[in-house]
């Protein structure tokens, strides 16, 4: 009986998600690249909850150093580090080290947490942590052996940890400072504990409960319920008044919704009594609506002051940006002619090159490359070019989307759910990690893009290939896309949607969390995205794309651009860079994977690429634009600094001064291998008006 109702509930979803798609305009018929079984992706039973394991896992997300590698590297679940290790869970109010090249957050044990009752090992084989929940704004992660289980919830000021069970433990929490002084009140329901590093804990607990301690340990009597843990940052009196007050209600999960263009809701499950308090960060802030914000109630953050929001539900609002396939304010006729001339020489290369390479990241840039070709001859009236890369665009990706490419290819992977390539279902190192999911949305934007041109510019070979192509995208941007297919993949793969921006380490273990290092190619990402939405008179498509790509660059200007009156970073920093290289979840860094942080020519043009419309959004303020120009220009001189990176340093010249860019453009001889010479006069020559 209960499987002919799980069966009915099952017909009855795909019944719904097909109908869904239809009214989308996307494909009803599931599809799936052939599948594979991977010998280096990590196995997801070690830390996932049993029950998880039948949907497609998070291979991007804040929390992975928890589930790859030993699972005990720290993540940063703002405010607070957090480590998991040995049946007990770390909690650190970081300190910040920042010098010219390098900033950082210090993990320091200053909490750990842990209980004395140990359930047997032969009751709990398995003493590791465990994910028994996840969410977009929160993992749950369990301490089974110890009967404990934690909430760790994105911009909390507190920590939340419950018995898993009723069954009462004696609490161990343990720090690597000296404990100086800890009180209880009357109620023993609020305790507040003052370090010999000046950090002032308070701890609430759902029932009374007593402590005795130590020099550096404290022991709870008999516990059963919740206990929440919170620093004191500054402002004692004020804060701990806020703090009292918001202590009874905690959240256990939070979700994000995304059904309008340009617009996101945050929604949290809670518990206990009265209103919720959270913290929101830089880009929140500015992007609020209709939110009560303690102005005055602030922690410190790599990514700037979080400051206290009070409610379960807040409402962001950006504005809207163009997702155009020509540029935004069009190009004098005067130039047609030039441009004409560079595009015939570049198509006829077409005809005569064949793709060299078989690795799926330069392979995209190759095809993405040619699409422009057609998008630039459509906008300077030079329909001859139209045909020809349509025929190449046909040869170059088909065999990718029928699986008949030798070199290389996508396949499905079952444990974690999602693409990988041929190349990469067995070695972590080739194509870029492709494999272990690194660099998926950057890869397949590439890739996004030159199909959303041909199903454009071919609209019968666009229907014939549409299910790949959303499969394509459902990879990395599953959002609302409807089709029962896309249950075969997680919702967001790269983007973190309450970072508001993408990671794309995927299943690598790094001590310092996930970690982007160009926000230009994820804005291409959902760029593309959007323009399938095009191509295909895919509203909802069309929007999501255009939302994200709007987030990821708002993000890009917070986080990546630094501004010389900028003070995030601190006065040092701020002086030597106008852009970061690497930006980690705990650390930014001015070194990129492939180049010293000297080449900064390199560093720009990594968030730069590729130019298409979107670069004009990315950009939008000429004073900074030259600001960046200035700072990189000299770098192009250096030894290892390829010809190629003049592409980019000049294509943002023309921002601000044309005559002196396109000048220096007209004599490149050399160009990025997703870049031509054609989309440079077509960049620079929109940029006169």
């Amino acid at each position: 009986m209960a499987l002919s109702i799980c069966f009915f509930l099952f017909l009855s979803l795909s019944f719904w998600c097909n109908a869904l798609a239809a009214s989308h305009g996307q494909p009803s018929t599931p599809f799936l690249f052939p599948v594979t079984k991977s010998t280096v992706v990590p196995n997801p039973l070690r830390f996932f909850s049993p029950r998880l394991l039948s949907a497609p896992l998070p291979t991007n997300s804040f929390f992975q150093n928890l589930v790859v590698g030993k699972g005990n590297e720290p993540e940063y679940i703002h405010p607070y580090l957090i480590k998991s290790a040995s049946s007990s869970l770390s909690l650190s109010y970081p300190s910040r080290l920042s010098n010219s090249s390098l900033i950082s957050q210090v993990f320091v044990p200053d909490l750990t947490i842990t209980s004395l009752n140990k359930t047997s090992r032969s009751a709990i084989p398995n003493t590791r942590h465990r994910i028994s929940s996840y969410s977009d704004l929160s993992v749950t992660l369990d301490l089974p052996s110890n009967n404990l289980r934690f909430f760790l919830v994105r911009g909390s000021p507190f920590l939340t940890s419950s018995t898993i069970t009723r069954r009462t433990t004696h609490l161990s929490i343990s720090t690597i400072h000296a404990i100086l002084s800890l009180s209880s009140d009357d109620s023993l329901t609020k305790h507040t504990v003052n370090l010999n590093n000046t950090q002032t804990w308070l701890f609430y607990t759902s029932a009374p409960v007593s402590f005795t301690h130590s020099i550096s340990q404290i022991i709870s009597s008999e516990f059963s319920g919740v206990i929440r843990f919170a620093i004191l940052p500054d402002s004692k009196e004020k804060y701990e008044a806020i703090l009292d007050k918001y202590s009874s209600c905690y959240p256990i999960s939070g979700h994000v919704e995304l059904t309008k263009p340009f617009r996101l809701e945050y929604k949290w499950n809670r518990k206990g009594k009265g209103k919720l308090l959270l913290l929101a960060h830089p880009l929140h802030s500015q992007l609020l609506s209709r939110n009560a914000v303690l102005e005055g109630f602030k922690y410190k953050s790599i990514d700037g002051d979080l400051v206290g929001v009070i409610g379960d539900s807040w409402a962001l609002k950006l504005e809207p940006v163009p997702v155009t396939w020509h540029s935004i304010g069009g190009i004098k006729r005067e130039h047609f002619p030039e441009i004409v001339s560079t595009l015939r020489e570049d198509v006829d290369a077409l005809n005569s090159t064949t793709i060299s390479t078989s690795a799926s990241y330069y392979y995209g840039k190759s095809v993405a490359r040619a699409a422009r070709l057609a998008l630039i001859a459509e906008e300077v009236k030079f329909p001859k070019a139209i045909p020809l890369v349509a025929k190449f665009l046909r040869n170059a990706i088909q065999p990718w989307l029928d699986g008949n490419y030798g070199g290389n290819g996508f396949l499905y992977e079952r444990q974690w759910g999602g693409l990988v390539t041929k190349l990469g279902s067995n070695s972590s190192s080739e194509d870029f990690g492709f494999g272990i999911y690194n660099d998926h949305h950057f890869h397949l934007g590439y890739f996004v893009y030159a199909i959303a041109v041909l199903a454009k510019i071919d609209p019968a070979w666009g229907r014939q290939y549409k299910p790949q192509a959303y499969s394509l995208v459902a990879d990395y941007m599953n959002l609302g896309l409807g089709s029962s297919s896309y249950s075969y993949y997680p919702q967001l793969r790269n983007f973190d949607p309450w970072k508001l921006h993408s990671w794309a380490a995927g299943l690598f273990n790094f001590s310092d969390g996930r970690n982007q290092e160009s926000t230009s190619e994820a804005v291409n990402a959902y760029y593309s995205a959007a323009l399938l939405g095009l191509a295909y008179k895919d509203n909802h498509l069309e929007g999501i794309g255009s939302t994200l790509a709007a987030l990821e660059i708002l993000s890009a200007q917070t986080w990546w651009h630094v501004r010389k009156d900028d003070d995030m970073y601190g006065e040092e920093f701020t002086r030597k860079n106008r852009v970061v290289g690497i930006l980690w979840a705990n650390m930014r860094d001015t070194k990129l994977w492939f180049a010293p942080a000297e080449w900064k020519a390199c560093r720009l043009g990594i968030q730069v690429l590729p130019i298409s419309p979107i670069t004009e959004i990315l950009f939008p303020d000429a004073g900074f634009v030259r600001e960046l120009v200035e700072w990189a220009s000299p770098s192009l001189s250096l030894s290892g600094v390829g010809e190629s990176w003049k592409d980019f340093v000049y294509a943002l010249n023309g921002i601000y001064n044309y005559t002196s860019a396109v000048n220096n453009i007209r004599k490149l001889k050399v160009h990025d291998d997703g870049n031509s010479l054609s989309n440079l006069l077509w960049w620079i020559h929109s940029r006169r008006r």
